[in-house]
C-alpha cells in the first residue's frame, strides 16, 4: 500500500535527526468497517497516484460528489442491469447527496424481492467526512434493511442485517483511493416469505461465488475514473 510520511526535524548540538511518521492507507477510516466473525468477508480496493497534492485534492472532490450521487453508482460503474435508487427514511425516492438515514433501493439482474417490492433494500447507518491538510475521507456504511414502504419487519435483501458494507474514498497526500469492504455476509433465509427465502438462497449462493464482487470492482473503478 501506498504510504505518506510526515517529516519532523529536531537539531541537537548541531545534529539533524530525522523522525517519520507513517500512515498506511489501511490505517484510515479502519474503525468504521466492523468486524469480521461470520459468514463472507470481501474487500476491493482501487487507487490512483496523481501528479501532486494539489491536483489530488481537486480530483478527490470529483470523486466525492461521484460517491454521494448514489443514483449515478449504476451508471458510474456501467452496470446497465444494475440501479440504485437512494430514497429518504420513508422510501420516497430522492435526487440529492446521500445523507445519514437514508435508503437505497437496489435492482440487481434477476427475480426481485417481494417483500422488497422488487428491490434489495439497505439503511445508511453511517456517513462520516473527515478532512486535513494531508488526509481527507468519506466512509459510507450500509446495513440491509426491511422495506420502508412495505409493513412487514423482515428484511428486503438476500444477505441477513449482520451484513454490512463499508464504502470509502481516500485521499492520502497525492493518491486517491476508492473502496468497498462487506462483512459477515450470511444469505437471509428466514423470512416469513418463502418465495423470498428461496430467491435469497439462489443470489446469495451467487454472491459467495464471487459475482457480487466484479460489481464492486467496477463501482471503486469508476469512481475514480479520470475522463
Amino acid at each position: 500500500m501506498s504510504e505518506v510520511r510526515w517529516l519532523l526535524t529536531l537539531r541537537i548540538s548541531g545534529i539533524f535527526i530525522f523522525a517519520h511518521m507513517v500512515v498506511k492507507n489501511t490505517d484510515v477510516g479502519n474503525q468504521y468497517i466492523p468486524q469480521q466473525y461470520t459468514g463472507r468477508q470481501i474487500d476491493v480496493v482501487e487507487e490512483i497516484e496523481l501528479s501532486s497534492e494539489a491536483v489530488a485534492t481537486a480530483f478527490f472532490k470529483l470523486v466525492k460528489r461521484r460517491f454521494l450521487c448514489v443514483n449515478q453508482w449504476g451508471e458510474i460503474a456501467q452496470l446497465p442491469m444494475s440501479t440504485f435508487k437512494l430514497t429518504d427514511s420513508l422510501g420516497e425516492e430522492v435526487s440529492r447527496l446521500a445523507t445519514k438515514g437514508d435508503f437505497i433501493k437496489i435492482d440487481i439482474p434477476g427475480p426481485g424481492s417481494s417483500l422488497g417490492q422488487g428491490y434489495d433494500w439497505v439503511y445508511i447507518e453511517e456517513l462520516e467526512e473527515k478532512e486535513d491538510s494531508d488526509v481527507e475521507f468519506v466512509v459510507m456504511r450500509v446495513r440491509p434493511a426491511a422495506n420502508p414502504q412495505h409493513n412487514s419487519a423482515d428484511v428486503a435483501h438476500f444477505l441477513e442485517d449482520t451484513a454490512t458494507s463499508t464504502f470509502q474514498i481516500k485521499r492520502i497526500g497525492n493518491i486517491v483511493y476508492a473502496e468497498e469492504h462487506g462483512r459477515n455476509e450470511n444469505v437471509n433465509s428466514k423470512t416469513d416469505n418463502f418465495i423470498d427465502n428461496l430467491r435469497n438462497t439462489v443470489v446469495g449462493l451467487g454472491a459467495k461465488l464471487g459475482l457480487s464482487y466484479p460489481q464492486w470492482k467496477s463501482l471503486v473503478k469508476g469512481l475514480l475514473r479520470k475522463d
